[in-house]
């Protein structure tokens, strides 16, 4: 009876331990599993964040600067970078955070197979690099001095095509990135995709609303001051024939006078509907600014010196409009006013997104200065032209002399870059 009872008290004590076993079991199991809740719903959070930031946002510029901020605050960066895709082989910086200058300024169009960016964008998934050595190997020059560091890279897909992709700078560890990490910038980067995708589409719904109002006002101004305009020029003509009858030589000269006028006037008119009716290209400002010049060569046949230093700076299609506008104007005032030799354009910027477009010529100048309280259509082209630089608040400025040229500057600014400092800390990789 006693052995009985000893191995009794032996099956209640294994019973004991594994009760407890299991009861330390469970509890790890239920911490594993609370653990991970929490870390889905603070993924979850963070998602939603990052959506309404980007659907809250107005265009491209705006998103981005929306963007970095958020996603460097969530993982505790260095820098990071957005990166799009270009048709000619190229992926171009357009918007980062941390970055210096001058790495930016080598980097800002770089081969789309250029290392862990390269491999990103061809198997669209996510990938981190320990340590920068590639990069300062392709750019030649360190991107944070001698900080330990590792680079994330995350594609932007939409509907599975990659877009581009965003570049993460960490504070380097040793462990591997974890899997939910992964993931979590893997969704990011599709969300941000989407929202660029979207941006991109509302772009082009605008450019098409512009055309058809562009289409609109052309066909108006056709068919009732084209048509006036012309009617206009045949009756004076007949009446001129008439006059040149009488002998009256000071009407025929005053007549002469009309008749000049009303060909400018109905000159002017064609071109300005044919550059209404002009299909909206999008070549980029640089590449549109190029082609005004070589068409300003052959009506005029005065030389043109561009010195181009935007390189091929994008800006929002309204704002390359506007400044287009101002070229063009400015272009036809020196062919038609100026009586110039030689013209100069100037394209400027610093890395303060301060951009400065300078045109002037070496023609007969004019002696009065442009002001709002001028008469009714005097010097309305460069009135005109400070109306268009009020519209992307941007500065206007014309100097003049009789015999000493024109000059006419303009500037203003457009940064892709978020002007709120980096957040520098430990990384969360």
């Amino acid at each position: 009876a006693t052995g009985e009872f000893a191995e009794l008290a032996r099956d209640i004590n294994q019973l004991a331990d594994n009760l407890q076993t299991l009861s330390q079991s469970l509890d790890l199991q239920v911490q594993e599993q609370t653990a991970q809740i929490a870390q889905k719903t603070r993924s979850l959070q963070i998602l939603y964040g990052m959506a309404a930031c980007i659907n809250g946002s107005r265009d491209l510029n705006d998103l981005l600067n929306r963007f970095l901020p958020e996603l460097m605050e969530l993982v505790s960066g260095r820098a990071a970078v957005v990166r799009l895709l270009r048709p000619n082989g190229y992926m171009e910086v357009v918007a980062s955070m941390g970055l210096d200058p001058r790495v930016l300024r080598r980097e800002h169009f770089m081969p789309d197979d250029c290392g862990l960016c390269g491999e990103v964008l061809r198997l669209g998934a996510t990938d981190c690099q320990k340590g920068l050595d590639p990069c300062m190997n392709v750019l030649g020059m360190r991107l944070f001095g001698n900080e330990a560091l590792e680079m994330v890279a995350v594609p932007l897909i939409h509907r599975g095509r990659t877009l581009g992709l965003y570049n993460l700078f960490l504070e380097q560890t040793d462990a591997p990135m974890r899997p939910e990490m992964k993931e979590l910038l893997s969704s990011i980067g599709q969300h941000l995709g989407t929202a660029i995708e979207k941006t991109r589409l509302e772009e082009q719904t605008r450019e098409l609303s512009v055309m058809q109002e562009r289409n609109r006002i052309a066909n108006e101004l056709h068919d009732s001051l084209a048509q006036t305009l012309a009617s206009l020029r045949f009756q004076v003509r007949v009446l001129d024939q008439t006059v040149q009858q009488s002998g009256d030589f000071q009407t025929i000269q005053e007549l002469e006078q009309v008749e000049n006028s009303l060909d400018e006037a109905y000159s002017d008119l064609r071109d300005l509907i044919a550059h209404c009716r002009a299909p909206l290209d999008n070549p980029g400002l640089v590449p549109g600014i190029e082609k005004l010049i070589s068409r300003f060569r052959k009506e005029s046949g005065i030389s043109v010196y561009l010195q181009n230093e935007w390189r091929n700076a994008r800006l929002p299609s309204n704002l390359e409009i506007q400044v287009a506008r101002i070229v063009q104007e400015a272009l036809t005032n020196i062919r038609k006013h100026a009586k110039a030799h030689n013209v100069r354009v100037l394209l400027r910027r610093d890395d303060g997104g301060n951009h400065q477009l300078l045109v002037e010529d070496d023609g007969i100048g004019f002696d009065s200065p442009v002001t709002e309280g001028g008469k009714p259509g005097e010097h309305l082209g460069l009135v005109i032209m400070r109306e268009r630089a009020g519209h992307i608040g941007g500065e206007l400025r014309i100097e003049s002399e009789p015999s000493e040229g024109t000059r006419i500057e303009l500037s203003f600014r457009y940064s892709s870059d978020p002007v709120i400092p980096p957040v520098v800390s430990q990384a969360a990789s």
